[in-house]
């Protein structure tokens, strides 16, 4: 019951994920960060089995900083999401991953950006997507709401407002969602949205 869900504002790009490990009927955790940060400007947040979201998101993050180290420059975010989508099909043909992609990021040259990859590695560049079963709440919202060149404050209230949604309508909606942001200053966390806090158990 995951929830994946991102979009391009004016000079940003914001990821946002559910944050909950879930298996079966179990609920093992509500505090797992679903969202990586690839480097200083890029973000990945991905949905699927737990053990290829969180294999293959590694493999990428490595990979990405391999090719910073060997040559001194940075992959734009083009051409990260076109090495992940091409990663996907090789794998596709071999041991698929099962795991959905949404790839954020910010260019000096470009601006920011948002990508769209899916199991069977189909890329696709938008201005907003989203993945999981809290799609069908967030990208209706998204359709009614969302316009181009949205600032910080508007694209955070429809975030809410699709937090909101998922957990008013979904029948087994996660808590806990991860908000993240890239600009010019850097990919950071944002914030969290917490209806429920994991506390340990008592001896």
């Amino acid at each position: 019951m995951e929830c994946v869900f991102g979009l391009v504002g004016n000079g940003f790009a914001i990821v946002v994920a559910d944050t909950s490990a879930v298996h079966s009927i179990l609920v093992h955790k509500s505090n797992e960060d679903k969202i990586m940060f690839l480097d200083s400007h890029k973000l990945i947040a991905a949905s699927g089995e737990p053990g290829d979201r969180v294999q293959f998101t590694e493999y990428i993050q490595k990979n990405v900083a391999l090719y910073q180290f060997r040559n001194g420059i940075p992959l734009t975010t083009t051409a990260a999401a076109n090495f992940t989508r091409g990663e996907l099909a090789t794998a596709l043909r071999k041991n698929p991953y099962s795991v959905n992609i949404l790839l954020a990021g910010y260019d000096k040259e470009t601006g920011p950006s948002l990508y769209y990859i899916d199991y069977i590695a189909t890329l696709h560049k938008l201005e907003k997507g989203a993945f999981g079963y809290g799609s069908y709440f967030s990208l209706s919202m998204m359709d009614r709401h969302f316009h181009s060149g949205m600032n910080v404050e508007e694209a955070i209230d429809l975030v809410d407002k699709c937090i909101l949604e998922i957990r008013s309508r979904l029948v087994v909606a996660p808590p806990n969602f991860v908000i993240k942001i890239v600009d010019k200053d850097g990919a950071r966390e944002y914030a969290w949205r917490e209806s429920v806090k994991d506390t340990p158990a008592s001896a």
